[in-house]
This record gives structure tokens, C-alpha cells and sequence, in this order.
């Protein structure tokens, strides 16, 4: 079973790996369930989708059914003007087939036109609130990718009192010192202030070299046994961290297999060792940040 600890101040106690739901955006609703199975087999009791995430709010509904009371429940918007996030919320709510979710998200808040809109009167950050007040949702957070994302949450923060916070965190992105320190400033932040932090991209090996099929993400992860569990390891021995796990699903056994067994960080030694065999690169750069 995966450990849980408590997600920031919300007082739910979330497991370690969150289910990150963007996996079922395209699959029928029987594959769906099945990762169901995956994870109440493991104990995963928080699932992260979004708005954007095709069919997967859809394909959640019919497991809140039976299974409401046993997940945390986030999702995202992308919008960024009151109305629209509002509305955003309100079909979310719809497609998921409850009345309240526990965490709204808004879905990569990094450029400074949308921040700023995001942020001002009207704004969705004011909608998404005033929603909590109503009681459509418990909590609001913030996410984003690419390596601005850390000092744009440093000023969200700044500006709002967000419960959770999400950004990319792998071995390789950290090897960039300013990314790094831009992370280290944000956890020190998210520590004092009880905010949720929430990883994603751990699981990221290099963009895909090979584009002439379909892939389940846009990055091509690292699916080989030993460094799957060090990669894993490596977000897990830092306790104040939760893992969003992959959005391809056929790694999700692995992964959970990995985050049960436990153990301790890998060295840096070991993790260079994984890079060099596995010609592992960041997925995100000063030339082009992808989603």
C-alpha cells in the first residue's frame, strides 16, 4: 500500500502518488475501470484531472457512484476571466456527476497576460472563491510546467492564498541551477505557508525522438524496472512532495510498485548513472516549454 501523508492544510490524508487522470482522456470507459482496480488495490485515494483532459471527468463519473467518499477529488480549469472559470467549474461538476469537488485548480497559470487577468477583478481567481464560499469547492490551487513555473507560483502565492501548488520535478530538470533554486525557494514557501506541493514529470526520460506514431505522452518516460523505482525514489525521499503519476497508464503498476516498496534516495551517483545509460535530457528548455 503507498504511504499517505497529509495533503497541506486541507487535512486529507493523500497518498503519496496521485492519480494523474489525463491517462483515461481517450480511453473507453472498461479501461478506465480497470485502472480503478490499479488503484484501490494500492491505496491511491486522490485523483488530479482537469477540463482539458478529453473524456477523463466522464470516465471518472461513474466510479464516484460507489466510490466518492474514498477520493480526494481535483480538477482544473484553463480559463481565466470569473464567468468563464465559473462556468468551467460548474461543467466539471456536471461531467463528474457530483456536487462538489475537493480541489480546483487553475491549469497553467504562467504567461503574464492570463496571470494578471487571472488575478484581477473579475478574475477567475475571484469566481473560483466566491465557489468556495458557496461550497462547489473545498480548496483552490495553482499549477503549471515549464521552468517559470516555480517563480510564477512564488507570485501567485503572493497574491492569494492557494492551497496546493504544481510543477514539474525530475532529477534532470534540477540539474538547471536556476530552475533548482527557483524549486527550493517555492518549497520553502509552500512549507511555511502549509500550501500542498504536488510534482509531475517524474517519470520523464527526453522528448520523443521517434514521432511517427502515436505515444500516451508527449514525452517519452522512463519505463525500465530499476530506474523507474529511483526515479520514484528520488521525488518520495523528500516528504513534503506528492507524485503525479504518468499519463500514460501502463506505467502506473510500476510506479505504485516502486512508491510501496519504499527505500531510501538514490545518490547522485546513481541518478548519473541512469542519465548517461538511458540518454536522459530535460523535456523542458529556455527555448520552448511544452505542456
Amino acid at each position: 500500500m503507498i504511504e499517505t501523508r497529509e495533503f497541506g492544510r486541507t487535512g486529507h490524508q493523500s497518498s503519496r502518488v496521485l492519480f494523474g487522470a489525463a491517462g483515461i482522456g481517450r480511453a473507453s470507459q472498461d479501461e478506465a475501470d480497470a485502472v480503478l482496480q490499479i488503484l484501490l488495490e494500492f491505496g491511491v485515494n486522490h485523483i488530479d484531472t482537469a477540463a482539458a483532459y478529453g473524456d477523463s471527468e466522464l470516465r471518472i463519473a461513474p466510479w464516484m457512484v460507489q466510490h466518492r467518499a474514498d477520493f480526494f477529488l481535483a480538477t482544473k480549469t484553463g480559463d481565466r476571466t470569473g464567468p468563464e472559470a465559473r462556468a468551467s467549474l460548474e461543467r466539471s461538476l456536471q461531467r463528474l456527476g457530483v456536487d462538489q469537488v475537493d480541489l480546483i485548480q487553475l491549469h497553467n497559470l504562467v504567461e503574464e497576460d492570463e496571470w494578471a487577468t487571472a488575478h484581477g477583478p473579475g478574475g477567475a481567481v475571484e469566481a473560483l472563491a466566491k465557489a468556495r464560499e458557496e461550497g462547489l469547492v473545498r480548496f483552490i490551487g495553482v499549477t503549471g510546467h515549464g521552468l517559470r513555473i516555480p517563480r510564477m507560483h512564488l507570485r501567485s502565492l503572493e497574491r492569494f492564498d492557494f492551497d496546493s501548488v504544481l510543477f514539474p520535478f525530475n532529477y534532470a530538470l534540477l540539474q538547471n541551477p536556476t530552475y533548482r533554486a527557483d524549486v527550493e525557494s517555492l518549497l520553502e514557501v509552500a512549507s511555511a505557508g502549509n500550501v500542498a506541493t504536488q510534482t509531475i514529470k517524474s517519470m520523464a526520460r527526453r522528448r520523443w525522438e521517434d514521432q511517427s506514431e502515436p505515444h500516451r505522452s508527449w514525452y517519452e518516460p522512463i519505463d525500465d524496472g530499476a530506474p523507474v523505482g529511483r526515479a520514484v525514489r528520488f521525488v518520495l525521499s523528500q516528504p513534503q512532495l506528492f507524485l503525479n503519476s504518468s499519463s500514460d497508464t501502463r506505467l502506473l503498476r510500476s510506479t505504485l510498485e516502486a512508491a510501496s516498496a519504499g527505500g531510501p534516495a538514490p545518490s547522485d551517483e546513481e541518478m548519473e548513472a541512469d542519465v548517461a545509460a538511458m540518454n536522459m535530457a530535460p523535456i523542458f528548455d529556455d527555448r520552448l516549454e511544452r505542456i
